[in-house]
């Protein structure tokens, strides 16, 4: 199971890419622990300035605008 945390503060571009992420798990079959994370400091700690940002089992893996769809498929490729 991945642990997937999206940081941001709660703007629509972060709202959309938790939905894209529960998405593509799903089609997937993929399991997730998905976690919303608005606190700043926490979100800084990461290293991230813009968001939203996706850390996946602990790795940054995006920061700035909505990933496109291309792009979280390849996070779930050979789930």
């Amino acid at each position: 199971m991945k642990q997937i945390k999206v940081l941001g503060r709660g703007c629509a571009n972060c709202r959309n890419t938790i939905q894209l992420i529960q998405e593509v798990a799903t089609a997937h079959g993929e399991a997730i622990e998905l976690e919303k994370v608005e606190d700043i400091q926490a979100i800084a700690r990461h290293g991230v300035m813009s968001t939203p940002g996706v850390v996946i089992d602990g790795t940054v893996v995006h920061a700035g605008g909505m990933p496109s769809r291309d792009k979280v498929e390849g996070w779930f490729a050979g789930a």
